[in-house]
């Protein structure tokens, strides 16, 4: 059990893309970001709550930042990078770096929503050189052991899955258009 207090000041910095991808390939789920952000925040003072996105582009992103917003977080967004070739980079790593850092003088605990192995170096900085406390949400089974480690608390999502995940609904458009296997054989041979 954690020990907190009312009156810690509490950043809370939302690796989004980490968090749909574990949530994704572990339970083909998607994250309940509402779920998340009570659990990090547990009854202390919530100083500010970010996500950081990266927009591709596609129909329901909008509904889904948006939804983000109205849960608390602030969305920040930044646009998927499409390189020659096809090759394809979104993430936010130094972005939230730079954030922790500067508002790490504002806050007593820093929960980072994040399984990214690349953090612990600012995990390290921030616990060490800013003293702060460091709180670290993840699915354990997808995040770094060494992050894990560094934490002051590490809180694995998978003990509870069911409280942090949605589960996908069945593509009713996709299974009511796709060919039974005899109409696929049929339409293979014609």
């Amino acid at each position: 059990m954690i020990r907190t207090h009312t009156e810690q000041r509490v950043g809370v910095f939302v690796d989004v893309q980490n968090m749909y991808y574990s949530a994704k390939h572990l339970y083909d789920a998607k994250v309940n970001f509402k779920e998340i952000l009570k659990e990090a925040v547990r009854n202390r003072k919530l100083v500010r709550a970010i996500a950081y996105v990266v927009k591709a582009d596609i129909g329901e992103e909008k509904a889904f930042f948006e939804a983000l917003e109205n849960i608390g977080y602030e969305v920040k967004m930044k646009d998927l990078q499409v390189f020659y070739g096809g090759a394809k980079k979104g993430d936010w790593d130094i972005g939230i770096a730079m954030d922790t850092i500067e508002l790490a003088r504002k806050l007593d605990t820093i929960v980072l929503i994040s399984g990214d192995g690349d953090f612990v170096p600012l995990v390290q900085h921030l616990r060490r050189a800013m003293g702060c406390r460091i709180e670290v949400m993840a699915f354990g089974r997808s995040a770094s052991g060494k992050l894990q480690e560094e934490a002051d608390h590490f809180i694995d999502l998978d003990k509870d899955n069911r409280k942090f995940l949605i589960s996908r609904e069945p593509r009713r458009e996709y299974k009511e258009r796709r060919p039974k296997q005899h109409e696929r054989s049929e339409q293979a041979t014609s």
